[in-house]
């Protein structure tokens, strides 16, 4: 980052001054319109709301940030309530200072100081002024008390995800005007854009568990079943999701020697850390010590009363633009679409404007403690695409304010005590479509229960397989194979029964884990299902499916909203099974169409190292994937959703500083660990040592 000019810091001090006296200005005419209209509030001579603004300014620029020095961490946690209460008792203690001057109670106290906060919360959004002005005071005040040139060290390096952004659709916002600050980046060459290859199972978990940790094995999807447990995983889950990173810990997080991880499902290995799932306070037993104490970054924000009424002033607003948006779909009656009332709005905002504004103000803490690796995470447009759509009008608003504060984040870094790279990616991509259960009348869990002599959904639907169709896979299995279907009487069983089987999808909905007949588990997550027999041990084979369940893969293979399948053969390995075709996965060849033509050419390899995890489930459903319409049908009720291949999701973005080292082709994020990791050599960064490695030296 260049060095701030002199023009630059006067210009900033100049704008500091211009804030100090226009919030002033504004609390005093706040103040006398106050003596108007509040009841148990009075301030009859007209200087007083002239000094009482003064010494106001004086009680939050210099006594409040000592108060909150030595209040305990947490009285701020609930929602920065204790921040009004003890602001409130400031001014009514003011109320003594400036004769004449009445103030009923604490509680008429704590009116005056919301409208106080709120006046200045507006003056720094009409100034666009925010913490960058007090972030260089400060850094250049520990820099100067220090001693030392915190430049000298090697670069720190920001990796700033915009969750669910896919590559195609970050560069119709660059040319459309959606994200200005990527595109000055873009258009002055100081970044290059280009794309990264997702995994199969093209979600958070994998995506973001192999960035961080170098490794994605054993990821099957946002959730899934593992049999010899009898339990079903689950990212969101803070249990899971700590042992989730505790099976992929190796001592070498991309985040360790002091870096911190803001938002997001794990740490990374990091010291420092707030709204992690892997970490949650009390929810997780936590087997690394952390540098930061529980709820340390919620307090640093909350504590101050102008982020609390900013943060919640914009989500209320953000709550009611949901609503609105809503309204007008459902009026316009834009397809495809799925209900977005209940709890999703204040869902929505909890991640647009909450979460967003608490990753921020952590990142340029950050910063300011010089800290080597920041990783954070921009929740909000993954929300929304699920419920709206991928590219329409509220998506596009939720990216322009991400946009927003990566610039912020951008100017906060050129006034760091130390450089800053600055790379902003993706975890994976979106494609839009019909929900299935939408779709055909009912989910892929009915599909797959009454397949398997379930319950018929209540409408009664049933399909039949188009023969034609299923006699040429069937067919080619079986000349493979030496097996073909045998028409046997379905066994019903009473399947144990899991203590664990109900679990929320990522917006809170109920669980798409489903036991859809007795033995019989389903498991969704997006663009994908999972069916597991639990009566057998282990993997089960094609050819036991096929003569147990003589209906379903050829029912399920010739679904419309069923793209390709992968099962495993007894006698040739892994199979992926399409409506007119199949490709043996062991030899790669294929007979009649190739199922995976339309998901790219990488698919092949990547469903191959999938059937090698440890929980691979018995039969692994892919949705179908329209080319001519850019669309499939998500397992889940979303509109935008991700999680296998086909279209979109498969292709997540990637936008680094061009003096950094070209990464080439990045197929998995597995890769894009180790593109980072180069990144990080080549700036200098210290490789972190294995735990066991360092235990061998202390010993030594």
């Amino acid at each position: 980052m260049p060095e701030p000019t002199e023009r630059g810091r006067l210009l900033r001090g100049g704008r500091a001054v211009a804030r100090l006296l226009l919030v002033w200005a504004l609390v005093a005419v706040s103040l006398h319109l106050l003596d108007l209209w509040l009841t148990g509030f009075a301030m009859p001579l007209w200087w007083q709301p002239t000094v009482f603004a003064a010494m106001l300014g004086l009680l939050s620029a210099v006594v409040w940030p000592l108060i909150m020095r030595f209040a305990p961490p947490g009285a701020v946690l609930f929602l920065g309530l204790f921040s009004f209460l003890l602001l409130g008792a400031g001014i009514l203690g003011i109320s003594f200072a400036v004769p004449y001057v009445y103030i009923a109670n604490l509680r008429t106290a704590v009116v005056v100081a919301v409208v106080m906060a709120g006046v200045a919360s507006l003056v720094s959004s009409m100034l666009a002024i925010d913490e960058d002005e007090v972030f260089f005071r400060r850094a250049a005040r520990r820099a100067r008390r220090d001693g030392s040139d915190p430049r000298d060290d090697p670069p720190g390096v920001l990796l700033l995800q915009i969750d669910g952004l896919g590559h195609d659709t970050v560069r119709r916002a660059v040319r459309d005007g959606d994200l200005p600050t990527l595109a000055r980046w873009v258009s002055e060459g100081s970044h290059v854009l280009t794309d990264w290859h997702c995994d199969w199972s093209s979600q958070t978990g994998a995506s973001v568990c192999a960035l961080l940790h170098g490794s994605n094995d054993d990821i099957l999807g946002f959730r899934w079943y593992e049999k010899d447990r009898d339990h079903v995983m689950a990212c969101a889950h803070p249990v899971d999701a700590a042992e989730i990173e505790r099976r992929h810990t190796s001592g070498q997080g991309l985040l360790a020697n002091g870096g911190a991880a803001r938002g997001g499902l794990f740490t990374g290995e990091a010291d420092h850390t707030s709204l992690t799932m892997s970490a949650v306070p009390f929810l997780t037993r936590s087997y690394r010590k952390r540098r930061d104490p529980a709820g340390s970054g919620y307090s640093a924000y909350f504590a101050n009363p102008i982020n609390v009424v900013r943060t919640f002033g914009s989500a209320l607003v953000d709550v009611l633009r949901e609503i609105s948006a809503s309204v007008r779909q459902h009026r316009a009656r834009v397809r495809p679409r799925i209900r977005r009332g209940g709890f999703f709005p204040f869902a929505r905002a909890g991640t647009t404007v909450i979460a967003r504004d608490l990753v921020v103000s952590a990142i340029i803490g950050d910063m300011l403690a010089g800290r080597p690796v920041v990783y954070a995470d921009f929740l909000g447009y993954d929300e929304v695409a699920h419920h709206t759509g991928i590219e329409r009008f509220d998506a596009l608003a939720v990216i322009r304010s991400i946009d927003q504060q990566i610039g912020r984040l951008h100017r906060a870094a050129r006034l760091a005590p130390r450089r800053y790279k600055l790379v902003v990616l993706s975890d994976h991509g979106v494609t839009q479509g019909w929900a299935f259960t939408n779709r055909f009348g009912e989910s892929i869990e009915q599909l797959v229960g009454r397949l398997c002599g379930g319950t018929p959904p209540a409408n009664g639907s049933r399909r039949k397989p188009r023969t034609g169709a299923w006699q040429l896979g069937a067919a080619l299995a079986e000349a493979s194979t030496g097996a073909g279907p045998i028409a046997m009487a379905l066994r019903k069983r009473a399947g144990r029964q899991s203590t664990r089987d109900q679990h929320r999808t990522e917006e809170g909905r109920p669980s798409a884990v489903t036991r859809a007949a007795p033995g019989v588990v389903v498991v969704v997550s997006g663009h994908v299902a999972m069916v597991s027999f639990t009566e057998h041990e282990g993997r089960v084979d094609m050819e036991t499916v096929e003569r147990e369940f003589p209906d379903l893969l050829p029912s399920l293979v010739d679904h419309p909203g069923v793209g390709f399948m992968l099962v495993r053969s007894a006698r040739s390995g892994p199979i992926v099974l399409g409506r007119d075709g199949v490709r043996r996965l062991r030899d790669d060849s294929v007979s009649g169409e190739d199922p995976l033509a339309d998901y790219g050419p990488h698919a092949a390899d990547l469903i191959r190292r999938t059937d090698g995890f440890a929980h691979c489930p018995d039969i692994l459903i892919n949705s179908r994937y329209h080319p001519a319409t850019d669309d499939a049908s998500p397992y889940e009720i979303h509109v935008g959703s991700h999680g296998g291949l086909g279209g979109g999701q498969s292709r997540g973005f990637l936008l680094y500083p061009a003096d950094l080292p070209a990464p080439g082709e990045i197929v998995g994020a597995e890769q894009l660990h180790r593109v980072v990791r180069g990144w990080l050599g080549h700036l200098g960064h210290p490789e972190p040592v294995r735990e066991k490695e360092t235990e061998l030296v202390a010993e030594t």
